[in-house]
């Protein structure tokens, strides 16, 4: 199943530092709802574990995110994939841009994704809305984290 998500969130930090932030392993961890396990891989990437819910699945993926089209402070492509045992799989990846905006950061995304196995059953409107949700809760703790 293929989904597709954007959207845009104005952070109230300058750009250099909502660049930094999104290339911290504790930030992102700490930000990540649901991540038990992020450390930075010797390719510039990172390893994950996170523990997240969908609707009645519940599973633990474990992945790698590698991250390309560095352009410090405008943004990046970011690609990972995760695998949930029985639950299935995950894989897909995101642009990030970066824009000086209000005396700010305006942060924009576009996703895109697939997944599989159990997951992949539960339609389209339920993993769109989790999606979603686990999107709306990662960017209000970024915002809290760059603003902190």
């Amino acid at each position: 199943m293929a989904m597709t998500m954007n959207g845009e969130v104005q952070l109230a930090a300058p750009r250099e530092v909502v660049w930094e932030k999104l290339n911290d392993p504790a930030v992102l961890k700490a930000c990540i709802p649901g991540c038990e396990e992020l450390e930075t891989t010797e390719d510039g990437g990172f390893r994950a574990t996170a523990k997240i819910k969908v609707g009645p699945v519940s599973a633990r993926f474990k992945g790698k995110v590698t991250l390309s089209e560095l352009d410090p402070p405008n943004g990046y492509k970011i690609s990972g994939e995760g695998e949930g045992g029985v639950a299935g799989f995950a894989k897909g990846g995101a642009v990030v841009g970066l824009t000086d905006k209000d005396d700010g950061t305006l942060l924009t995304y576009n996703v895109e994704a697939q997944i599989g196995g159990k997951l992949a059953q539960l339609g389209q409107r339920l993993i769109n809305g989790s999606a979603k949700k686990i999107a709306d809760e990662f960017f209000a703790n970024f915002a809290k984290a760059v603003q902190g």
